[in-house]
């Protein structure tokens, strides 16, 4: 199982939005997110500056997104999201995020 770790920007005026949003996930978002892979799938924020830390486990992250760029809801939901983010350059926010290197992990 891959662990993933990553991180986004938001921006930090929209923060109550993002994560009212977040409350209430679509239920065939979260179903793509199961079928295609994503476990264990968790996203942070820090109000004060928008910064957003994710984790996931996966057993493969590139098929795991790879499946979700064929899914109706996911095109839906990235669209809907887009405003929230920072640079991106043109990219949806589950292509650009910045992976972190995991550097320790407690079995």
């Amino acid at each position: 199982m891959q662990r993933v770790g990553f991180r986004l920007q938001i921006r930090p005026e929209m923060a109550d939005e993002y994560a009212r949003r977040h409350a209430e996930v679509w239920p065939d978002m979260l179903q793509a997110l199961r079928e295609t892979g994503w476990t264990n799938y968790s996203i942070y924020l820090d109000r004060a500056d928008g910064t957003l830390f994710g984790y996931l486990e996966t057993p493969d992250l590139e098929a795991a997104k790879a499946g979700m760029a064929t899914r109706e809801v996911n095109a839906r939901w990235q669209a809907d999201m887009a405003p929230f983010f920072l640079a991106l350059d043109g990219k949806n926010p589950d292509e650009g995020f910045l992976l972190l290197e995991e550097v320790f992990h407690l079995n």
